[in-house]
């Protein structure tokens, strides 16, 4: 069994206008909402995802990182 490696910070990319910010993701939550930095507009997750980075972003959060794709987060 592979030991999981954790990345802390993740690519950010905004998918109304393409703007793209590295952002450390919080460990002890889960980031409902960031606001881009381009546009202003405020992103959500999307349906199923638990938050922003694994919409978004090019790494997923800390607990799935961790735990596994099939892990549930912040719930």
């Amino acid at each position: 069994m592979s030991e999981r490696v954790f990345v802390p910070q993740s690519v950010l990319t905004c998918p109304l206008c393409g703007t793209t910010k590295t952002e450390t993701m919080p460990t002890n939550a889960c980031q409902f909402f960031y606001d881009c930095t381009g546009c202003g507009a405020v992103l959500r997750p999307k349906t199923g995802d638990c938050c922003v980075f694994c919409s978004y972003g090019t790494v997923p959060c800390p607990p799935i990182q961790l735990a596994g794709p099939d892990a549930s987060c912040c719930t």
